[in-house]
């Protein structure tokens, strides 16, 4: 199959560099459009499931977290008021 393609300027400097001692560049895009095929067919599904991570009743109940020092000073057993 014949066709033109456009590639990018960094692309076609990777490509001279890469096929400098090959020599045929019809056969180096192939390889590389193979291989980067054959990754694609297999690649692993990047879907993962949602990260949990698992609660644990820590003893002492705070109201509200809005207040930073008074959640500090409830951890520390301090007397608060």
């Amino acid at each position: 199959m014949r066709t033109t393609l456009t590639i990018d300027d960094d692309v076609a400097a990777r490509l001279r560099r890469l096929g400098a001692g090959r020599g045929v560049q019809k056969q180096l895009i192939n390889d590389l459009l193979r291989m980067g095929l054959d990754r694609m067919e297999h690649r692993e599904p990047t879907e993962r499931p949602p990260f949990r991570t698992a609660t644990h009743r820590l003893g002492a109940r705070v109201p509200s977290l809005d207040n930073v020092a008074e959640v500090l000073a409830t951890s520390e057993a301090e007397d608060w008021r």
